[in-house]
């Protein structure tokens, strides 16, 4: 009785910590971090050695005087133009749902001018960098002889000192996915332990 009372507490541990695995992948950054939104913080600085994947979240925290413009390219050069979107209350959450740089800077005269502006790259939830596409080579391959060895750099013969590129790595999507068919087995499993 006393190995089936500890089978149960180790799927119930095992359920917990299968089901806080996913929401444990996403990161929540405080913008500007104690410093928060506010004037006199070097947000160029601050983003230096973080890595802002698609699924993490921004947290802007501001008083009163401060607000937050998501803006493109040229809003967050020229500290104007028409916001993607606006933002005020003192506590903001922007989710990062795609790959890119996103623009965010204060509206308040003067602010985003004196530096309160941020420029955030989200890169691919599987990846710190995203990988550039290979080129396929245009060169044709010459005809060989029958009988005799493929010229190099023909198909299926590889130059010499040329590697093959590495397969795709797995989306976040389906890590995210996988994250939740084995919570679903443990709960299946689980479920059979209490049977």
């Amino acid at each position: 009785m006393a190995i089936n009372g500890l089978s149960k507490m180790a799927a119930t541990a095992l359920l917990l910590v299968l089901a806080i695995v996913p929401a444990a992948l996403a990161v929540t950054y405080t913008v500007g971090d104690a410093s928060q939104w506010d004037s006199g913080v070097d947000y160029t600085t601050w983003v230096k050695g973080k890595t802002f994947r698609v699924g993490d979240t921004l947290e802007f925290k501001y008083g009163p005087t401060h607000s937050v413009n998501e803006v493109n390219k040229a809003g967050y050069d020229s500290c104007g133009g028409t916001p993607i979107d606006t933002h005020s209350g003192g506590d903001t959450t922007i989710d990062l749902e795609k790959v890119g740089t996103q623009y965010f800077i204060c509206p308040t005269p003067g602010h985003c001018a004196n530096g309160m502006k941020l420029a955030v790259t989200v890169v691919a939830a599987s990846s710190g960098t995203p990988a550039a596409p290979t080129p396929p080579s245009t060169t044709p391959g010459t005809p060989s002889t029958p009988g005799s060895p493929p010229a190099a750099g023909t198909p299926g013969t590889p130059a010499s000192g040329s590697t093959s590129p590495p397969p795709p790595k797995a989306s976040g999507a389906s890590k995210g996915v996988m994250s939740y068919v084995l919570v679903g087995v443990s709960m299946v499993l689980g479920y059979g332990l209490w049977m």
